[in-house]
């Protein structure tokens, strides 16, 4: 044991109004996850292909310093942890990273090192650029997904969060799994620019650089099933052959599903989270194949009148009513749990619960430019071997829930709260 992680000083104090309190929140997010981490498993690495925890808890400080400071001028505290602490990995297959726990420094170093960053960001905060206290705060938030789902893969769970009692799911009827049959339109992509502002009534114009390049395509119709592929409809191509997802555990002749404090027994109508090649074997297996990025845009956003919503159920703001996201739960919830947030189609949960595979290799929208300040935030996946994700997850962030929004993983990775839904091929 080399400590506990210990709140910084300000994590409680309120910096401002606009892009300046949302990164108030966020840290507020990011601190109380990690005061759920044991003192024995900072050091550990729970995904293999991820920096051990112990980056994490210098990381989101020090990415912020790094981005203000050469803006501002500011001069270096730690020059050697600012370098050490600067960037994650994605490492290619075969190519894994092999430092020990000796390699890191003690996590009081840590704690006290992100608390100097903290303190003399928090004098400069009125003088940051909006854009960049809108990268902090959204680049915070999409850590607190990733270290969850981190988490989730300890050896041991964390057994003092409290999960949710779970009983006996009856099964959805067989008529609620119908397609949806989506007519012909129009898909918006990416968006337009709009001069970066922390606007008085509280919208947020930021967008990452692979959402920039507004582009409209026509979609010729096509049928869309209805919900999420649940763990129950699954179940039959496992028992059919195909292996069983990372997120089921064999006990006995009992299916289990893991969640971030134990195992409970498989909850059937909740949504499968599987690999994109996970669900493209499914998906050819039950006849069918994955919507590309512009047929979910158009189940998603589209409406029988021809004009795109903000979101699938209109223009309100996301809420619990609405969805399975912004840390409302650790876990998902039945694929039937949120018709309040259906589509304008009326398909289910395209925001939330889970975020959505699709066929789409990630890259770039007509006229990209990366931010001077990150150039490689993007352009650096732009590789031919990461996939678009849409819609969110229970640990997703409501300000990430935008239409414009992009999530891009490797095809084969297991570990991402990720689900998946069929069109007929």
């Amino acid at each position: 044991m080399r400590g506990r992680w210990e709140t910084t000083v300000d994590a409680r104090r309120s910096i401002g109004s606009g892009a300046r309190a949302a990164l108030s929140q966020a840290r507020r997010v990011t601190d109380d996850l990690f005061t759920v981490v044991p003192a024995t498993v900072w050091y550990d690495r729970p995904v293999p292909e991820r920096h051990r925890l112990v980056f994490y808890a210098g990381h989101l400080e020090s990415f912020d310093w790094n981005l203000v400071r050469t803006t501002l001028d500011l001069r270096a505290f730690h020059p050697s942890f600012d370098r050490l602490f600067a960037f994650g990995i994605d490492p290619h297959a075969g190519h894994l990273p092999d430092d020990s726990p000796s390699d890191w420094p003690a996590l009081k170093e840590i704690v006290e090192y992100t608390r100097h960053l903290r303190s003399v960001l928090d004098t400069v905060v009125e003088t940051i650029p909006p854009v960049l206290l809108n990268v902090a705060v959204e680049h915070r938030l999409m850590h607190a997904e990733t270290f969850t789902y981190l988490l989730h893969n300890l050896v041991e769970p964390l057994s003092a969060l409290s999960s949710r009692a779970r009983t006996a799911q009856d099964p959805i009827p067989p008529c609620a799994h119908a397609v949806i049959e989506i007519p012909a339109g129009t898909a918006t992509l990416g968006r337009e620019r709009l001069p970066e502002d922390d606007t008085p009534d509280g919208r947020v114009h930021f967008g990452w650089d692979n959402e920039f390049g507004a582009a409209s395509t026509f979609v010729p119709s096509f049928r869309i099933s209805k919900y999420k592929v649940t763990n129950r409809q699954y179940l039959a191509f496992v028992n059919d052959g195909a292996q069983p997802p990372h997120f089921w555990r064999r006990r006995d002749s009992q299916w289990c599903w893991r969640t971030v404090s134990g195992e409970i027994p498989l909850p059937l109508e909740w949504p499968v989270y599987v690999t994109q090649e996970e669900a493209q074997a499914y998906a050819r297996w039950a006849g069918g194949a994955l919507p590309s990025e512009h047929q979910f845009h158009r189940a998603a956003y589209g409406t029988p009148s021809g004009e795109e919503r903000s979101y699938p159920w209109g223009e309100d703001p996301p809420d619990s009513r609405r969805g399975n996201f912004n840390f409302y739960h650790w876990d998902p919830v039945e694929v039937t749990a949120t018709p309040l947030g259906d589509s304008a189609f009326g398909v289910a949960q395209l925001v939330g619960n889970g975020w959505e595979w699709t066929s789409t290799v990630f890259g770039p929208f007509p006229g990209f430019h990366p931010y001077p300040f990150y150039p490689g935030y993007s352009a650096d996946f732009f590789d031919g071997q990461h996939v678009v994700l849409k819609g969110g997850s229970p640990r997703t962030a409501a300000r990430l829930l935008r239409r414009s929004f992009r999530n891009w993983f490797r095809p084969n990775y297991p570990y991402v709260y990720a689900t998946f839904r069929c069109i007929e091929a």
